[in-house]
């Protein structure tokens, strides 16, 4: 009996074991299958994106394609029409025919003339920046409010106060002037075939003394200095100078002020346009 006990407890035990074993697995079975199925169903989703975006591609594809045909037939009924009316064209005389060329002739020639005077406006105008840019390094500081170096409706215009060249009342040139002018001497002597203006602005107060009768006389003497020292200390061939005096009757401010009537005193370089060039270009054609 006691035998008979202890052997059915023996069988009992691997069965209560892998009773056990088999739940364990069995619930690690269903996590990794729910696991999976959400994986599953991510993917699905996913793909059901990219069909639809496949979809949509080929429908915009469709479209474009059949846009592009139509396009197509389009040109083909124009060239179609172009034909015919070349056909109906083909009555006209030679004279007639003769004309129609010289006239398409023209055209092409005046289109090739206006761009080549586009190409030299534009190849003067990057010139003109080049020479800015030059000025406006040799110079240095670019701060100083007494200098003002622009382009203004293709020309170069080089300002500088008479507070710079010129004790007050005076056309004698100053030491800083001579510092100044030597700088902007060495830019023009870079350039042989450039010519330029020196032009002498004052304000409205009258001025007069010595053999200086007014405004206009003071402009002058003061151009005509300046041009002087271009010439004799920097070797600025003379024949490539103009010396003007403009009196108070060119302002670039109110003359109210002491700041505006300050601004206008000035002397400007004026770099002249070299229009022979496009002259040139105008009988060549």
């Amino acid at each position: 009996m006691k035998r008979r006990v202890i052997l059915l407890l023996a069988l009992s035990c691997p069965v209560l074991l892998f009773s056990c074993v088999s739940t364990k697995k069995f619930k690690a079975s269903e996590a990794r299958y729910a696991e999976l199925s959400g994986k599953y169903a991510n993917l699905q989703s996913k793909l059901d994106d990219c069909q639809r975006s496949l979809r949509d591609t080929a429908s915009a594809f469709e479209r474009s394609r059949n846009l592009s045909e139509e396009r197509v037939e389009g040109l083909k009924q124009n060239n179609n029409t172009l034909l015919n009316q070349l056909k109906d064209l083909s009555v006209i005389s030679n004279s007639q025919a003769e004309s129609i060329k010289k006239s398409l002739d023209n055209i092409g020639a005046k289109d090739a003339y206006i761009q080549d005077l586009q190409s030299a406006i534009a190849r003067k105008d990057s010139l003109n920046m080049a020479l800015v840019m030059n000025l406006k390094g040799a110079i240095g500081n670019l701060d100083d409010k007494d200098i003002n170096i622009k382009v203004e409706k293709g020309v170069v215009y080089i300002d500088i106060s008479d507070k710079l060249l010129f004790e007050s009342g005076s056309y004698d040139i100053t030491a800083r002037a001579k510092e100044v002018l030597g700088k902007v001497a060495k830019v023009l002597l870079n350039q042989p075939d450039i010519e330029f203006m020196v032009e002498g602005h004052t304000d409205t107060n009258p001025f007069k003394r010595g053999v200086l009768l007014d405004n206009w006389d003071l402009s002058v003497k003061r151009a005509t200095a300046v041009t002087r020292v271009l010439q004799n200390d920097y070797g600025i061939p003379p024949a490539h100078i103009t010396a003007a005096g403009r009196g108070e009757y060119l302002p670039v401010a109110s003359n109210d002020t002491p700041e505006g009537r300050a601004a206008n005193r000035r002397t400007r370089i004026v770099i002249l346009p070299q229009l022979d060039q496009f002259f040139k270009l105008l009988e060549k054609k």
